[in-house]
């Protein structure tokens, strides 16, 4: 099983919570303002903003996903964080904000749903990556969460 010493110092509660979202979507505005812009040809100011609004849906979708993967993971007989566990937090997370972003996105760029959808494949491809390392190096840095952890 995966528990790795923390690099820097074990965090827990809100003030972990608060660090990986701020982090996690910090990079996560820079990378789909490039992605978006790539994608639909326009400008980065145009694409900025709604990279910000899909921040903004992301970080209320982290709080709830991840307060109720903990809560579950909290329940499970065998504690830690395997490749599968990793993998399915990271399918479940991305997953859920398809729901949301792809009308936003055919909302804003005045396309289709399916064309939202096809657009969005390639930035749900990255972001099931990118949760995946950005969780693993997360973990490694700061701890992993109580809910991981093995009883003392």
């Amino acid at each position: 099983m995966d528990t790795p010493k923390p690099v820097l110092f074990g965090l827990q509660g809100p003030r972990r919570r608060l660090l990986y979202v701020s982090l996690y979507e910090l990079i996560a505005i820079v990378a789909a303002t490039a992605g978006l812009s790539l994608l639909t040809g326009q400008s980065a100011g145009h694409s900025g903003v709604v990279a910000v609004a899909a921040s903004a849906i992301a970080i209320v979708w982290n709080l709830v996903f991840n307060w109720a993967f903990e809560r579950w993971e909290s329940r499970q007989a065998v504690r830690g964080r395997s490749l599968g566990r990793r993998v399915a937090h990271a399918i479940g997370f991305e997953g859920g904000l398809v729901f949301t972003l792809v009308p936003l996105f055919a909302w804003w760029f005045d396309i289709s749903l399916w064309h939202a959808f096809v657009m969005d494949l390639g930035l749900i491809v990255f972001f099931l990556g990118y949760t995946f390392v950005f969780n693993w190096v997360f973990d490694h840095l700061f701890g992993l969460p109580a809910s991981a952890l093995a009883p003392a």
